[in-house]
């Protein structure tokens, strides 16, 4: 049975493709995360190690929660590594060297483009689509991202 919700089947369909869009990008972060927290090497080892566990640990409730939401709005979420790299905006290499500064630089970036793909795509729910639940939702895992990309930031000065 389809959401009557008061936003229409073309509309819950776009966002729910943008959505898509955003959860390859998390997924990716999230395994490239979690890379970084299984291969970091140095004299910050436990530190590094620790804090990539924290950050793969928040997005992955992120990634469930952005699929909980495209399945709310009526639509069902695509689980295949090969779906996520075809609507990624993020590249799957990994960072140049098994150092945290590397590592840290690398997924910096990453959150970073994904704070932009939601700062573009938060006002267009709203007013495009009429979905003020996804703009909030989007405006929340933005802030969610600005905080992890702080905190990556932080150990940059």
């Amino acid at each position: 049975m389809k959401p009557h919700i008061g936003i229409t089947e073309t509309n819950r369909q776009h966002i729910a493709e943008q959505l898509a869009k955003l959860l390859a990008d998390e997924y990716v972060l999230y395994t490239k995360t979690r890379n970084a927290h299984w291969n970091v090497e140095g004299p910050d080892f436990y530190d590094k190690h620790n804090f990539f566990q924290i950050q793969f640990e928040q997005l992955d409730v992120i990634i469930d929660s952005i699929a909980e939401r495209i399945r709310t709005l009526g639509h069902f979420v695509g689980g295949s590594l090969t779906q996520f790299l075809s609507l990624t905006h993020l590249a799957e290499q990994n960072a140049p060297a098994n150092d945290s500064l590397s590592y840290i630089k690398a997924l910096l970036a990453d959150h970073e483009s994904i704070i932009v793909f939601l700062r573009e795509n938060t006002g267009v729910f709203a007013e495009k689509y009429n979905d003020l639940g996804t703009s909030d939702f989007t405006t929340g895992l933005m802030q969610d991202h600005e905080k992890m990309a702080w905190l990556l930031r932080s150990h940059l000065k």
